[in-house]
């Protein structure tokens, strides 16, 4: 009985902390409101009407295309099956169903301290958490980030999965790419079976979708996949990418192209070395913060909600919860994306507030913020945490650590 009342105070304590965001995002004008599912809705149209999926725009104003893997227009289908309003609150639900199981791995050391009142504790974690704004803007297109997150986590973190580990992370690689950067996680700790689970996975659901929908999937990937301009304008402030923040520095195409493969590479050598050290010291959810940075920071274009993994961020910092200087720092990386800081740097640059160069450094603030995070996240150690108490593996690492190399 007990129990049972303390899982409904946590879904009490949820609901009416992000209830407010809810209401206002799926209440607000009709052709702003959740635009993002509107464009994996439509897609989904596309396929049942047997319409060319890369030609077409949502309804204006947003005019928005299709962008993702053809694996993905198949997922959506379901989508198109159902009313517009239905899909809607669906949607949000599934949001926050990956919300708690994001947080419920990321805080793993903290919840399994408090194990009487975890279910309280993730109730009020998804609540904060919600309120950054990669976290809220879930909410406010209707965006996938979230559930992907979830996804890799739910393959990479558990001590044990009900199926073969790296399957998620290639259905979720098979959806948007970006996730493929497990595989190279999974690599370098020396999980090569994990590897190819994930590759087959991914390839295999590619495949699968050329027999169902052969134009479209030879469409994206032999014509839009290359167009990034079909994501939006690349030097918007939304885009915090490391190419995004060099982009809009505005200098010869030859040289920012340069400079960005020289920053990816560097990102991603130093961020994988900091990866598999977080690992090596039995600290998975570590790791998995670091690798979904590297995802963020060295993708051609990666808009601000695209830093969902800010949850798993957070569970890494604050870890099993006794050391208040952490719980401050996550508290201080809460604060600064909370406050929607770019924007900041459009009205100085719009004003002519400060040198130009200051205000074009706090529009990529949260880029910034992304490349900080990630040598916080590498110079952080912290000790292994029981897996018997938080049903995170940490104890697999240290026996596989003699397959990984000097």
């Amino acid at each position: 009985m007990r129990g049972a009342v303390i899982v409904i105070a946590a879904v009490v304590i949820a609901a009416v902390a992000v209830g407010p965001l809810v209401l206002h995002w799926l209440t607000n004008q009709p052709d702003q409101r959740l635009v993002d599912l509107d464009v994996y809705r439509s897609g989904g149209q596309a396929v049942l009407r047997g319409a060319p999926v890369y030609d077409f725009v949502t309804q204006p104003p947003q005019l928005l295309p299709f962008t993702y893997p053809t694996f993905a227009v198949l997922l959506a289908v379901p989508l198109a099956l159902i009313p517009w309003t239905a899909a809607q609150w669906l949607w949000t639900a599934l949001i926050f169903v990956a919300m708690t199981l994001v947080v419920r791995y990321s805080f793993a050391g903290l919840l399994g301290r408090i194990r009487p009142w975890a279910p309280i504790m993730t109730g009020v974690l998804v609540g904060v958490c919600t309120y950054v704004m990669p976290l809220r803007d879930q909410i406010r297109f209707g965006q996938v980030d979230l559930l992907l997150v979830a996804m890799c986590v739910a393959d990479v973190a558990p001590a044990r999965t009900r199926w073969p580990r790296g399957l998620l992370v290639g259905l979720a690689t098979a959806i948007k790419l970006v996730p493929g950067v497990f595989v190279i996680y999974f690599l370098i700790t020396g999980r090569r079976r994990e590897a190819v689970t994930a590759a087959v996975a991914a390839v295999v659901a590619t495949l699968g979708t050329f027999l169902v929908l052969p134009a479209d999937s030879a469409d994206y990937w032999f014509r839009a996949l290359f167009d990034s301009d079909r994501l939006g304008a690349n030097t918007a402030t939304t885009n915090q990418s490391i190419r995004g923040m060099l982009l809009r520095l505005y200098w010869p195409d030859a040289v920012t192209s340069v400079l960005w493969l020289a920053c990816v590479a560097v990102v991603a050598y130093f961020g994988f070395r900091a990866a598999r050290a977080a690992w090596r010291d039995g600290d998975e959810i570590r790791g998995i913060a670091i690798t979904g940075l590297i995802a963020v920071l060295v993708s051609p274009v990666a808009w601000i909600h695209h830093l969902a993994w800010l949850v798993v961020v957070f569970g890494a910092i604050v870890g099993d919860g006794r050391d208040r200087r952490r719980i401050a720092l996550a508290a201080g990386i809460w604060i600064f994306y909370v406050l929607e800081v770019p924007w900041w740097g459009i009205t100085m640059l719009a004003d002519h507030t400060g040198p130009r160069f200051l205000g074009r450094v706090v529009q990529d603030a949260y880029g910034l913020g992304a490349l900080a995070l990630l040598v916080v996240l590498g110079r952080r150690r912290s000790r292994p945490m029981d897996p018997q108490s938080d049903g995170v593996d940490t104890s697999r690492n240290h026996a596989q650590v003699g397959t990984l190399g000097p």
